[in-house]
């Protein structure tokens, strides 16, 4: 099979789209990730995703981060941080603790490393969740290459 059919297999399959934050030095760093899950409740662990490949895998390696669900407004932030630039967008940071967090995301996790496994053409990195924060709203989701929102469920 050819990666682009597996890629359009994967689509079909609904996610929750957030952005995966970082400090590098006083620098905030970012990239969008939807592959994303729970791992355990104890200890509490979270798994993302990291194409090798990409810009941020390297400046990853090592960091604290938060993991921040995006709103159903913040579609913009999404794309930002896929790689396409949005004119005039202000993202409004938290940047206490560990990790920054994007203000106005619905839940966001912060998280020190765990551990790294190899998948292939990805990384998954283990995150041990230190703090949380969850606030009722519409959350952004991605199906078929296309953002939508959690409105109506």
């Amino acid at each position: 099979m050819d990666a682009r059919t597996l890629r359009n297999c994967f689509g079909k399959f609904a996610t929750g789209v957030t952005v995966v934050t970082w400090f590098e030095g006083e620098e905030k760093r970012g990239i969008t990730v939807n592959s994303f899950t729970s791992v355990s409740l104890d200890p509490a662990l979270a798994l993302i995703s990291i194409d090798k490949n990409a810009s941020a895998y390297k400046g990853l390696q090592g960091k604290s981060f938060t993991i921040n669900v995006l709103s159903a407004d913040q579609e913009a932030i999404a794309w930002q941080f896929a790689g396409k630039q949005q004119e005039g967008l202000q993202i409004d940071w938290d940047s206490t603790g560990i990790a920054p967090k994007i203000k106005g995301s619905i839940a966001w996790m912060e998280c020190k490393p765990w551990k790294v496994y190899d998948g292939g053409d990805h990384d998954l990195f283990i995150g041990e969740i230190q703090q949380i924060h969850q606030q009722d709203g519409d959350g952004l989701t991605f199906f078929q290459g296309k953002m939508g929102t959690t409105r109506g469920l």
